[in-house]
């Protein structure tokens, strides 16, 4: 199946573990209007508990890189794998908002503990620049493909099982992805010892990867993009069922509207092996995103949808560039993982912000009408970045790919 899609074999089995773990974040927009009943969740609440899954990958990414940087990446993706369950579960058992917002954060543990090493695991086991870029291409479009999916097929299980069962049953699921994991992933290295030394070397890592540009602006690029996305898909189903939609309309209508967010993925990778300019992938994708929010919440409703759904596809181009770049502009091969990891942690700033931000700018103007200034903002923002961006690909596209 791998081949078909064009997915090289080896970075199989990690775009479909991403894909899974991206479900546990796809599954929290349609229980927001059971949560409000149920537990009493608020509007800005709600916001909170969308972005609450980022607060580990905010605060803790670039740390968790250099983790998996020095224990091995496979043995953190299954213990990140573990800890997701355990969050879903808890989720699950949920009596209050305060309880799930805490199981939420320990999800958010485990998915940036599972998400961070698969650049790392893709690039050693798929060396070839073309191969790779096309791999890192479908691994950029696991957060959409899985928030889809979420976004689907939680719906029906909600109405069947009830949204506790449902959640119960994602957390088996994230048991079997590290079944996945060890079978198919191949084994890391022995573990380097511990004590000062390791110590030492790991805030080495941490530095070095910190004291070079391109990071920071692979990471400052990519929070203006995953914010911005999260607020608009992730409110998708509250604002369509504010508009009176059916129930399996907004559900379907919504999984949609982030799944083709794979195309702009994919895309990018292909165009990203044939030489285009990343430059002016990011600005398509970001000037697709402006106009895109634009229409989003000021057109009719037709016309509407259709903007959301460019605003997702031709957005897709910019984390399927930015992985790209994120791999090939680690100071090191030894700090993939840790560059990888402060990329999401402003990645993780960007969307935990950015959805309470735009649900209290909602509730201040009496509606949706004005959010879309602020994806603008952030796509002119990102538009800036792309500048810098393009002299310092072209730089390591002159270096051998090293492993």
């Amino acid at each position: 199946m791998g081949t078909m899609l064009g997915i090289p074999p080896a970075a199989l089995p990690i775009v479909l573990v991403g894909v899974a773990s991206a479900m546990h974040v796809g599954k929290l927009p349609p229980a927001l209007p059971l949560l409000a009943r149920e537990l009493g969740v608020t509007l800005v609440q709600g916001g909170f508990l969308l972005s609450m899954i980022q607060l580990a990958g905010m605060t803790l990414g670039a740390l968790a890189g250099q983790l998996a940087d020095r224990l091995g990446p496979r043995r953190v993706m299954l213990g990140g794998l573990v800890l997701l369950a355990a969050g879903s579960l808890a989720g699950a058992l949920a009596p209050a908002a305060a309880w799930l917002l805490a199981a939420r954060a320990l999800e958010g543990v485990g998915f940036l503990m599972t998400v961070l090493p698969a650049p790392g695991l893709i690039r050693r086991g798929v060396t070839e620049p073309g191969p790779q870029a096309r791999a890192l291409g479908w691994w950029g479009a696991y957060m959409p493909i899985g928030a889809a999916l979420g976004l689907a097929l939680t719906p029906p299980l909600y109405a069947t099982l009830g949204w506790r069962t449902a959640w119960g049953a994602l957390a088996l699921l994230a048991l079997a992805c590290a079944g996945l994991v060890a079978r198919r992933v191949p084994a890391d290295g022995a573990s380097p010892a511990g004590g000062t030394a390791a110590l030492r070397a790991a805030l080495q890592g941490l530095r070095t990867t910190l004291a070079a540009a391109g990071p920071w602006l692979v990471a400052l690029a990519f929070g203006v993009y995953s914010g911005q996305w999260l607020a608009v898909v992730g409110f998708l189903p509250t604002i369509y069922t504010e508009a009176g939609w059916p129930g399996a309309v907004v559900g379907w209508a919504s999984a949609l509207a982030a799944g083709v967010n794979l195309a702009g993925n994919v895309l990018a990778g292909r165009l990203l092996a044939r030489g285009w300019p990343v430059r002016r992938l990011l600005w398509l994708g970001y000037g697709a995103m402006a106009a895109g929010a634009l229409g989003t919440f000021t057109a009719p409703p037709l016309a509407a949808y259709g903007a959301v759904l460019a605003f997702s596809a031709l957005g897709g181009l910019v984390p399927g560039t930015l992985f790209a770049l994120a791999v090939r502009l680690a100071p090191s091969p030894a700090t993939v993982s840790t560059t990888v990891g402060w990329v999401q942690q402003l990645s993780s700033l960007g969307q935990f912000a950015a959805p309470p931000l735009v649900a209290a700018l909602a509730a201040r103007v009496g509606g949706w009408q004005w959010t879309w200034l602020f994806n603008v903002a952030c796509c002119a923002a990102g538009a800036l970045l792309a500048v810098a961006l393009q002299a310092r690909w072209r730089r390591a596209a002159a270096v051998p790919v090293r492993v």
